[in-house]
């Protein structure tokens, strides 16, 4: 499958026009955010295309970008949204809006299974074994072609994965459950960053 991978430096350039409807996933140097840096941000509209904004990490100056992802009339597919919208807050400085998780609806969704990578949905959904062996590695600098593909590949089946869960979302009855769940993102963003990030509800 060839894909449509156009890597931008700082920002998107003014001349794209990406939709009402995204995917969404960052790259950061480590998973504490406090110490780690936001590097990237991949966008796709679901045509196999990925649009990776290589971020000024002195100034996070992206305006274009920080106006995209807090329309609230662009809906955003994550997968673990928690963790992406955790470093856009600390780093962009903005909230994102209209964001969907396919990670929380796997789980409300995929109760027949304990996998909910993303690796595990498109597996399931799309028949594809993908690689996440560079996961891991070092998103701060120059970028290799296998690492933007790598990138690409983290938003590009989202809509199809999307279309899937939410499928079994209505048909199990759970959907309302899932759309009252993820109301509470932007409050698990702001536990996260305050420092509470276990579970507040556990005895």
């Amino acid at each position: 499958m060839k894909l449509d991978i156009n890597l931008h430096k700082e920002d998107l350039p003014d001349e794209i026009v990406l939709g009402d409807n995204i995917a969404v996933d960052c790259e950061f140097m480590g998973l504490n955010v406090e110490r780690d840096a936001l590097c990237l941000v991949q966008i796709s509209t679901g045509k196999k295309d990925a649009h990776i904004i290589q971020l000024n990490r002195e100034t996070y100056n992206a305006p274009k970008l920080k106006k995209i992802l807090s329309d609230k009339n662009i809906s955003k597919i994550f997968h673990y949204a928690r963790a992406d919208l955790l470093f856009i807050k600390k780093y962009l400085e903005i909230n994102v809006e209209n964001v969907h998780c396919t990670k929380l609806m796997s789980k409300l969704a995929r109760s027949y299974s304990d996998k909910h990578g993303l690796k595990d949905l498109i597996k399931e959904f799309l028949g594809k074994d993908i690689s996440k062996n560079l996961q891991s590695s070092d998103f701060g600098g120059n970028l290799s072609d296998k690492q933007l593909e790598y990138c690409a590949k983290d938003v590009i089946y989202l809509h199809e994965i999307f279309n899937n869960l939410k499928n079994i979302l209505i048909r199990e009855k759970r959907f309302n459950l899932y759309e009252s769940t993820i109301k509470f993102i932007h409050n698990r963003v702001d536990l996260d960053l305050a420092s509470f990030n276990y579970d507040i509800w556990s005895h």
